[in-house]
């Protein structure tokens, strides 16, 4: 299959992660759960002034999940000459904001950036605790992407064949999500979305029902995929059961059936595919090879998603899935080999 630029294209919100080991009273302090994403609130705000003010180390890297994953993809995909993924989203006009630009350029993906002179670049307080990250994201200008924008940066549409976006962009833009789902249904190109967080399902709910019947593909974590079906009135806590149910709500597009991958830690991957549920095993890794699971469910889609655009079989999409969220829980935050 040839690979045309801009193949896999990613919408979403373009964050610096803060990178920071913490202890659990500092989550108590902050009423955080030790393995959970949430948005800021006003209790949340000191946070990120005690990470640059007080004696804590903290590492910076490009983050935001649909960017990470778009970082992964083209990672594997090593078409640098040919662009082939590309990402849009809001950053502030700020020094934060220009360091993301030039790490996107230096990895050879195409970008087209909302610039918002009246926002700070967003951030992500990643809290590591042991093996658990916390995350807590202060959106900002990735809080303002405008319609319009995509508009301007249809080019970057028209020029994919597949699209991922993260649950997030939910609470930004979901008029923006349904455009891109209207095209990829009109087109019949393939449009997936990963359910993200927990508080998705419960307070975006809306919002995730009118995306939804655009996806082709839907990836989520275990306690993402329960509280989906909690809140979704789905009737069950079996992971197989979900995923049949969530590949069976309805759809726009009748020419793809709906592929449902629901990712569980160590345990094995569950895969609802053409009308079977299957399990795939994780690669093993010892627990003192760990540094952190921040960022492996995003790197898991991207590996995935760098072979399914190749028309690659569900087999090898998998194993490359597995290949890139091994590689990211051994390292800090979602970092690639030879990325700045």
């Amino acid at each position: 299959m040839l690979i045309t630029k801009g193949v896999v294209y990613g919408m979403g919100n373009p964050l610096l992660d803060m990178t920071v080991t913490v202890d659990e009273a500092y989550l108590k302090k902050y009423e955080l759960q030790p393995n959970n994403a949430i948005l800021a609130e006003e209790q949340h705000r000191p946070i990120y002034k005690e990470l640059l003010e007080e004696n804590y180390k903290v590492s910076y890297s490009p983050g935001g999940a649909t960017q990470n994953t778009i970082r992964v993809a083209n990672w594997f995909l090593k078409d640098q000459e040919h662009l082939t993924t590309s990402f849009v989203g809001c950053i502030g006009n700020d020094s934060f904001g220009d360091k993301m630009k030039s790490c996107m350029q230096a990895e050879g993906i195409r970008t087209n950036y909302l610039v918002d002179p009246t926002h700070p670049t967003g951030v992500c307080a990643v809290l590591l605790t042991g093996k658990n990250r916390s995350l807590v994201t202060k959106l900002d200008a990735a809080n303002h992407y405008k319609t319009d924008h995509l508009e301007q940066a249809w080019d970057l549409v028209d020029d994919a064949s597949f699209y991922y976006i993260a649950g997030f962009f939910l609470t930004v833009s979901p008029d923006s999500m349904v455009k891109v789902g209207d095209h990829a249904v009109e087109q019949d190109k393939c449009f997936a979305m990963n359910l993200s967080a927990p508080f998705l399902s419960q307070f975006f709910k809306d919002a995730m029902q009118r995306v939804i019947p655009y996806c082709d593909i839907i990836f989520s974590n275990e306690d993402e995929a329960r509280a989906f079906s909690k809140d979704f009135g789905l009737g069950s806590d079996d992971l197989g059961v979900i995923a049949q149910k969530v590949a069976a709500m309805p759809k726009n597009n009748k020419k793809r059936s709906r592929m449902v991958i629901f990712t569980q830690g160590a345990e094995p991957t569950v895969v609802f595919h053409d009308g079977k549920v299957h399990y795939f095993d994780v690669i093993p890794i010892s627990a003192e090879n760990i540094v952190d699971t921040n960022g492996a469910g995003d790197a898991f889609a991207g590996g995935f998603m760098s072979q399914y655009c190749q028309g690659k079989e569900l087999k090898e999409c998998m194993a490359t899935g597995m290949k890139a969220a091994n590689m990211i829980i051994q390292v800090s935050g979602c970092t690639l080999p030879g990325s700045q």
